[in-house]
């Protein structure tokens, strides 16, 4: 299944990830895909909100792990733009987050593609300068996981 969305604003994409994040459950991973600049940490911070997480998210670029507990479900943010092989990733206990009790987002999933989980929800966010500097086409792929009705 597949949704888009179209946002103009910043403030327009944080509401659809908090609209995305209400649907979201313990165990669901989320890939993020887009181009660097693009909205992947305004994404998160929508989410989060949606999460009812009120600390400051920002980008674990240089920590690759970023953990939100205060949330509905609490939320583990990683950036996995510096991973050159997918085993860094064991160093991060990846897969207690992935198949536990939280809800993951990974930004630059592609760099460890073989450990996202079949069932993983994949939203890409891209610019088209055509139709504006701030518009974002945001695109959500699911297989199973009931994230876009």
């Amino acid at each position: 299944m597949k949704k888009i969305f179209e946002s103009r604003s910043e403030e327009e994409t944080e509401r659809i990830a908090a609209g995305l994040a209400e649907k979201a459950g313990p165990g669901m991973v989320i890939t993020l895909d887009g181009d660097l600049g693009v909205g992947k940490t305004v994404f998160t911070k929508g989410f989060g909100a949606g999460l009812g997480i009120k600390t400051v998210i920002n980008s674990p670029t240089f920590t690759i792990l970023k953990t939100y507990e205060e949330g509905r479900i609490p939320l583990a943010h990683f950036d996995v733009y510096r991973i050159i092989d997918p085993l860094e990733m064991d160093e991060t206990g990846y897969e207690d987050y992935f198949f536990g009790n939280y809800v993951s987002l990974v930004e630059w999933a592609d760099n460890i593609s073989e450990l996202i989980p079949e069932d993983a929800v994949h939203i890409s966010i891209e610019k088209d300068l055509q139709k504006g500097f701030d518009y974002r086409k945001i695109t959500v792929t699911k297989n199973e996981r009931e994230i876009v009705k």
